[in-house]
């Protein structure tokens, strides 16, 4: 008998991979849905979620976007915190007991000195935009209600990731749209860039998403995992790459409305927690998501 799952986010990028990955027949996990649409910053809208109580939950949802986060910072903490804190109550209100599994950011490390990389999990936090303050701020309430509910809380850390179906305002995703538009002659062969010189740890959302359920399976409760390549790439080469995958030369051209300041030059994580605890390992090459992205802007900007 397969093991209920509600997962918060569903509609998002991760969450469509998500609910693919349970589509399959030998899925392990069934997709418990919402009983009716809700609103996790309105907590009367939980109420009477949960037809059937779900055995593990996927914190999934919210507010992502950095510069949204500059832009409206109590909205984003309305979300990321206030909606984690209004989903605990109503879990806890339903009487849930079940393993809970807050997805936060390895935004939450802030600047590391390239002496400490790759980052392990003993790295102190120190979040530098309120969207990584926010999501750590979630941390903390969601291992303090393990201890008081007696509940299994799990915290992951995920780096970069990529995949198909991700929005454009992210780097990978926008080079991809703005090459797929190139090879299809709607747009001059120029791509327009933010600062594409630094590295980040980049990992294909289906190993995200394979460590999240190795993490049900076999996580240990109280702890906090990273979940990254345990390798670094520079946006540039990654763009190159795709720029090769599609046969077609691109000038690269810097958009002063991308440019964001990175301090963080470099960025590497390590996975050796989650790999001693759950036997995870990433199993999805960089070149093949390249070649699923670039397959998939294809198909979206021919249909734009």
């Amino acid at each position: 008998m397969k093991k209920r799952l509600f997962v918060t986010g569903l509609s998002g990028f991760v969450g469509q991979h998500i609910q693919s990955r349970l589509a399959s027949p030998d899925a392990t996990w069934e997709l418990l849905p919402a009983a009716h649409p809700y609103d996790l910053t309105t907590p009367g809208s939980l109420e009477d979620l949960w037809p059937q109580m779900p055995d593990a939950v996927i914190h999934l949802a919210g507010q992502t976007f950095v510069p949204q986060a500059f832009r409206d910072p109590a909205r984003t903490f309305d979300i990321n915190l206030l909606g984690t804190l209004n989903l605990l109550q109503a879990l806890k209100a339903r009487g849930f007991a079940g393993t809970f599994l807050y997805v936060s950011s390895g935004d939450v490390y802030g600047q590391v000195a390239e002496a400490d990389l790759p980052i392990a999990e003993q790295q102190p936090p120190c979040p530098r935009n309120p969207y990584a303050v926010s999501k750590l701020s979630a941390e903390f309430l969601s291992l303090q209600w393990g201890l008081s509910e007696d509940w299994p809380v799990l915290v992951a850390r995920p780096f970069n990731h990529i995949g198909t179906g991700q929005k454009d305002s992210f780097v990978i995703a926008s080079a991809a749209r703005q090459i797929s538009r190139i090879k299809l002659g709607l747009q001059a062969p120029q791509l327009e860039v933010g600062d594409i010189d630094v590295t980040r740890d980049f990992l294909d959302v289906d190993d995200v998403i394979s460590a999240y359920f190795a993490l049900l399976e076999k996580g240990t409760p109280g702890q906090v995992y990273n979940i990254c390549s345990g390798h670094e790439q520079s946006i540039r080469s990654l763009i190159e790459q795709l720029s090769d995958l599609a046969q077609i030369d691109v000038q690269l051209v810097q958009d002063p409305a991308r440019m964001r300041r990175a301090d963080q030059r470099r960025v590497c994580g390590s996975h050796q927690r989650l790999a001693r605890t759950t036997g995870w390992s990433p199993r999805i090459s960089i070149q093949q998501s390249l070649r699923a992205i670039l397959s998939d802007w294809e198909k979206r900007v021919r249909q734009e």
